[in-house]
């Protein structure tokens, strides 16, 4: 049985609700029997993210799966890479510091994205896989993740997967957006934990 956490983000700025958390809340009424899942909400806030995500891990998870919504994106995005760097959204031209002042300048996944993506693609669900996961807060959980990880020599393997807003936040959003329904990316996040025995 595998012991994995998944995080969600509560909303933020003008969004009422945040994908990834309905998604997760869905996810919850399908979740395969064979795991043991921890689910987490976070708020969005890096330095708190950093501190609740390292008291969560040290529970040793085999996989840490967090979730964020990404508005406009119109595929499930598995992301490859986290970089040792944040700016916040609202100084998009201020320069970014150092998450970690003694980390590298990044991490590379090492979960099966290209698999997931193909598998989630085979059934009808649009999915790719990333390499820029952003300079904020989903770039940060990851990168974090992967930095405690090493630094506390602990097994568990980490992703992030970006999600499209859901129906409900489109349908309220002053200009088209894409969307996917809460459904269908908890049924995406269910085919991915369906391969998890082949990765951890």
């Amino acid at each position: 049985m595998a012991k994995i956490l998944i995080t969600a983000f509560e909303p933020y700025g003008p969004w009422k609700a945040n994908a990834s958390w309905l998604a997760l809340v869905e996810l919850t009424r399908q979740l395969p029997a064979q795991h043991s899942v921890t689910t987490r909400l976070y708020p969005v806030d890096v330095a708190v993210v950093q501190r609740k995500l390292e008291e969560d891990l040290a529970a040793q998870f085999d996989l840490a799966l967090h979730l964020g919504q990404a508005p406009g994106s119109t595929h499930v995005q598995f992301e490859a890479i986290g970089i040792n760097v944040a700016r916040h959204p609202d100084a998009p031209t201020a320069a970014g510091r150092p998450l970690v002042t003694d980390g590298p300048i990044a991490f590379g996944s090492q979960l099966p994205l290209e698999t997931w993506t193909q598998r989630l693609c085979e059934r009808g669900i649009p999915a790719r896989v990333s390499y820029h996961a952003g300079t904020y807060l989903c770039n940060a959980i990851l990168y974090s993740s992967h930095y405690a990880i090493r630094r506390n020599g602990w097994k568990t393997k980490a992703g992030f997967i970006h999600l499209p807003v859901e129906i409900s936040q489109a349908a309220s959003h002053p200009t088209p957006l894409p969307s996917l329904s809460k459904e269908t990316a908890a049924t995406a996040l269910k085919l991915v934990l369906e391969q998890v025995d082949s990765v951890v």
